[in-house]
C-alpha cells in the first residue's frame, strides 16, 4: 500500500512539474529574427541553451556582401566577440592563482616594474578595473588609420608605460582594456606560452571548444569568419577592420554563440575555475563590474559580459538558477544589441512582446541635413548630437559610446525603436532650430547650438 502511494505521489509530482517546465515559443522568435533579417536590422547568430542542451539556434543575414552577390550566415560562421575576451582572459589568470603561480596580492612591478604606479598596482586591481591604467591607443599612422596597422606586445607595453595613470589604485572604478592586454602579458610571462596556446590547453580544448581562438591576423572568410558590414538604408556596405593585434587579450577572441554557451555553462560548472572564484566573479562591489557585467531580464539577474569592435557585437549571459545560458554574435550591428537580447528574453519567459514594425518612410538628404547638428537645453546639463550617414538620420545621446540610427515616421518625426510600445521620438522644427525629445509621456526641447 505505502509503495503504491509513494509511486502515485511521484507521478503527480513529475506530472506537476513537467506542467510547470518553460514552454519556448520557437515560432516567436523565428517570427522577430525573420523581421530583424526582413528590414535589415540585423546579421547574426543566437544560441540558447540550458544546462548544455541547446533549445534554440538561429542565424540570420550574410557573412560576405559582394554587391549582389552574398553569402549567408550559418551557424557554423564564426564573429570577433570584442570583450567577452576578457571573461576568458580572466578566467586563465584565476587558474594560475588556484595554481599557485600568481596571488592576487601581487603587484606588477614584480612583471613590469616600468609601468606607472606598479609598486601600488595589483592583480586583483586588474581584474576589478581599479588599477588607475588608462586605456591606451596606437598614433595615427600617415593615412589617419590607428587600427589598420599591427601592433607588436612590446608596443602594446610601450603605449601602457607612456600613459598618465588616471588615479591612484583602488582609488575608485574605471573600465580598463589596458589592463587587460596587462593580464594577458602577465599570462605569457607565468606560463611560458602565447596567449593562443594558453587558450587553447587551458580552456578550449579543455572543454571542447572547436571554434574558439585568438585572432592574429585579417579577418579569414576561409576560416568561416563573417566580415563585418554597416547599413545605411542603402544597402550593406563593408566596415574597415581593426588588426586583432591592437586588441589583444581585452578584445581579440573568435567565436561562435555555441562556444560561448558551452563557455559559460563550463565556468559556472567549476570545470574551469573553482566555483569560488566564480562567485568573486559574479561579485557586485557598490554596483562596479569585477569579472562580470550583470543583466537583469524578467526580475531575474544574469551574468556574463558584451563586446564589440567595429561593427561587430555580442552578448553572453547565463542565469545559474534555471542553468539558461543565451549568446548572440553579430557581424552588423543597426537594431541595438541589447534590445534584441531584451526581446530574446521576453519571448524565453513568455512576457508581453511586440515584434516591431520597423515601418519608416524616406526623407531626402536635403531635408535631413536640416537636422544635423550639436542640440542642448538649459533644463538639463545635456547635449545630443544629430549626424547623417546616408539616407539614415543618427542620434548619438548624452553618455552614449556611439550613435544610434533613427527611423523616420514623418518627414521631421523619428524614431528610436526598441520593442516596446514608449521607446525614444524624436521631434524637428527646422525653421526654429529646435528638436523635442519624446519618451513615456514626457517631453523636452532642444535647440541647436550655433
Amino acid at each position: 500500500m505505502k509503495i503504491k502511494l509513494l509511486c502515485a505521489t511521484l507521478l503527480t509530482l513529475t506530472l506537476f512539474t513537467a506542467a510547470q517546465a518553460q514552454t519556448l515559443d520557437k515560432a516567436k522568435l523565428d517570427q522577430f529574427f525573420d523581421r530583424l533579417a526582413e528590414k535589415n536590422k540585423a546579421m547574426g547568430s543566437l544560441t540558447i541553451a540550458k544546462d548544455g542542451n541547446v533549445l534554440y539556434t538561429r542565424a540570420i543575414g550574410y557573412g560576405q556582401v559582394n554587391g549582389a552577390e552574398k553569402k549567408p550566415l550559418t551557424l557554423a560562421n564564426r564573429f570577433r566577440i570584442g570583450s567577452i575576451t576578457k571573461m576568458f582572459t580572466a578566467s586563465m589568470i584565476l587558474q594560475l592563482i588556484e595554481e599557485g603561480k600568481l596571488k592576487p596580492a601581487d603587484t606588477l612591478d614584480k612583471f613590469f616594474p616600468q609601468v606607472p604606479n606598479a609598486r601600488k598596482i595589483t592583480i586583483v586591481q586588474i581584474l576589478w578595473h581599479r588599477s588607475g591604467i588608462p586605456n591606451v591607443r596606437p598614433q595615427q599612422n600617415a593615412q589617419g588609420n590607428v587600427n589598420t596597422i599591427p601592433m607588436t606586445r612590446d608596443e602594446i607595453l610601450a603605449l601602457i608605460v607612456k600613459a598618465t595613470p588616471e588615479f591612484e589604485p583602488d582609488a575608485k572604478y574605471s573600465y580598463s582594456n589596458a589592463g587587460y592586454q596587462l593580464l594577458g602579458l602577465i599570462l605569457e610571462k607565468v606560463t611560458g606560452k602565447s596567449y593562443e596556446e594558453a587558450l587553447r590547453t587551458r580552456i578550449t580544448a579543455k572543454i571542447g571548444l572547436t571554434d574558439t581562438y585568438l585572432a592574429t591576423g585579417n579577418i579569414d572568410v576561409s576560416k568561416n569568419e563573417a566580415l563585418t558590414y554597416m547599413n545605411f538604408g542603402d544597402g550593406w556596405q563593408p566596415v574597415s577592420e581593426t588588426h586583432p593585434s591592437i586588441l589583444f587579450s581585452a578584445g581579440a577572441i573568435v567565436s561562435t554563440p555555441h562556444d560561448l554557451a558551452k563557455f559559460i555553462q563550463a565556468l559556472f560548472d567549476g570545470k574551469l575555475v573553482s566555483k569560488e572564484n566564480v562567485e568573486q566573479m559574479k561579485a557586485i562591489r557598490n554596483g562596479e563590474l569585477t569579472g562580470m557585467e550583470h543583466f537583469t531580464y524578467a526580475g531575474k539577474t544574469f551574468y556574463g559580459h558584451t563586446g564589440g569592435a567595429d561593427n561587430y557585437g555580442s552578448w553572453l549571459m547565463y542565469l545559474p538558477e534555471e542553468k539558461l545560458a543565451v549568446a548572440y554574435t553579430t557581424n552588423a550591428k543597426v537594431y541595438p544589441v541589447k534590445d534584441i537580447m531584451s526581446g530574446v528574453m521576453d519571448i524565453y519567459f513568455n512576457k508581453p512582446f511586440q515584434i516591431p514594425a520597423f515601418e519608416s518612410i524616406a526623407v531626402s538628404t536635403e531635408v535631413l541635413d536640416k537636422y544635423v547638428g550639436v542640440y542642448s537645453t538649459a533644463e538639463a546639463p545635456v547635449k545630443f548630437t544629430i549626424t547623417r550617414n546616408g539616407a539614415t538620420l543618427y542620434a548619438q545621446p548624452p553618455g552614449a559610446g556611439a550613435a544610434v540610427p533613427l527611423e523616420a515616421t514623418a518627414q521631421d518625426k523619428f524614431k528610436l525603436d526598441n520593442g516596446t510600445p514608449a521607446g525614444i521620438v524624436f521631434e524637428f522644427d527646422a525653421a526654429k532650430n529646435q528638436m523635442t525629445v519624446k519618451r513615456g509621456g514626457g517631453q523636452r526641447v532642444f535647440t541647436k547650438d550655433k
